[in-house]
């Protein structure tokens, strides 16, 4: 834990690609640990290749070695395959009255390219996690409903990721111009899910995105 600590410290001052200098007393007030641990420390991780130090007179210089970094992107990708897996979590909030009118228009798409009659209307909810709702999407390839116009409107594409929620499944749908920010999913479903899953503002559910 202090050697993933100490990298991570390591590259936030700049450590990648070039040796820096450091202090003993600095890193040892970040970490919360004695100078005397810091120097045992990085003597250690000098030892296994995961950091290059030099020190030319009472000046210490440091870099994360190639090792250190491959063992930082190894970390970084083990950490994103278990957290952002296709789970979101989010808080049920209330829309701004536009579902409705604009589900009736895609109705006849959703049908097409997702195989269900849509009700009329979506469920909103707040994205506690992941940090985005496109984190959750990684590596998902959107259903793309596409644009069209209809009395003297356009309509633009709409990508629609498929989803289930409990054991209903449905689709967040991301409009090419949504007003939405990243941190609000919109989902369409052919039953109501608030009175299916018994929802209101503020109940928390979880959702899991559909792969393949």
């Amino acid at each position: 834990m202090r050697r993933i600590q100490m990298l991570i410290l390591l590259a936030r001052k700049g450590a990648l690609g070039r040796k820096i200098k450091i202090t003993l007393r600095e890193l040892a007030n970040e970490l919360g640990i004695s100078p005397q641990s810091v120097l045992r420390l990085l003597e250690e991780m000098e030892e296994e290749g995961l950091v290059e130090k030099d020190v030319i007179g009472r000046k210490t210089y440091v870099e994360i070695s190639q090792e250190g970094l491959a063992f930082l992107e190894s970390l970084c990708d083990a950490i994103s395959e278990a957290l952002y897996n296709g789970i979101i979590i989010g808080e049920v909030i209330s829309g701004i009255g536009e579902g409705a009118y604009y589900v009736r228009q895609y109705s006849h798409l959703i049908r097409e390219y997702l195989g269900f009659d849509p009700y009329p209307g979506t469920l909103n909810i707040r994205v506690l996690f992941p940090k985005t709702v496109f984190d959750a999407f990684c590596g998902v390839r959107p259903v793309i409903l596409p644009g069209f116009s209809k009395g003297g409107r356009t309509f633009g594409d709409v990508k629609a990721y498929r989803v289930q929620i409990g054991e209903v499944e449905g689709a967040i749908v991301i409009p090419s111009r949504t007003v939405h920010p990243p941190r609000i999913a919109e989902i369409v479903a052919p039953v109501c899910l608030r009175e299916k899953l018994g929802l209101k503002d503020g109940s928390r559910i979880t959702v899991k995105v559909v792969r393949g």
